[in-house]
């Protein structure tokens, strides 16, 4: 089977690490009772974590790491997309060599942390309505110049991608995944899907 290659926001690896665990986790509470016994007690899952090792190898390798070690400096999280795992809205958390490099060979390790795709949204709306909000010219109403909060939305056409979306749109690829958490493959999209492609506009 020939997979797509893993990314992450502009990054493309050239191919993909030899090795990856993905850890879904929960948190449990433990309760201890009289007698002996005990209740467990759920808290909800916690962030997912990728972690796995890789490889550049040939001419150009540790040119090829420090264009990965630059994409690990961002502080934003970004889209992550993997060949097997969905794509997830995420941080570039740690990067290591795991042996001295030479310009031909190099060998690492990585780890990305996903974001709560739901708490980005929201925090994204609300930092969005407060921009508008503090822009907003005195001695007008909202509803005269504002649509406020009201979402634009686009139904998805035959042939349609995301990402031919996001490009038609002015959008990145990430603010378009996070203005849709109800999408959970952004390789999949069908004919007839809305898509949100704004959270408000001001009117001109």
């Amino acid at each position: 089977m020939i997979l797509s290659p893993m990314r992450f926001k502009d990054y493309v690896w050239p191919h993909n690490p030899h090795t990856y665990v993905i850890d879904f986790r929960r948190e449990i509470a433990m309760h201890k009772v009289p007698l002996g016994a005990y209740s467990l007690q759920c808290l909800g899952r916690v962030n997912r974590v990728l972690r796995g090792e890789g490889e550049f190898a040939g001419e150009g390798a540790y040119d090829e790491f420090k264009r990965l070690a630059t994409v690990f400096y961002g502080n934003t999280p970004g889209l992550l997309i993997h060949p097997v795992w969905q794509e997830s809205l995420a941080y570039f958390a740690r990067l290591s060599l795991e042996q001295e490099p030479t310009q031909n060979y190099v060998h690492y390790s990585f780890e990305f942390w996903e974001c709560c795709e739901e708490y980005q949204t929201k925090a994204l709306d609300v930092s969005n309505t407060a921009a508008s909000s503090s822009s907003r010219p005195t001695g007008i109403s909202p509803s005269s110049r504002y649509f406020g909060g009201i979402s634009q939305w686009v139904t998805a056409s035959a042939g349609d991608t995301l990402w031919g979306i996001a490009s038609r749109y002015g959008l990145s690829i990430e603010r378009l995944i996070s203005l849709n958490p109800q999408i959970r493959n952004s390789n999949l999209i069908s004919a007839g899907d809305r898509i949100r492609v704004s959270v408000g506009e001001e009117l001109l």
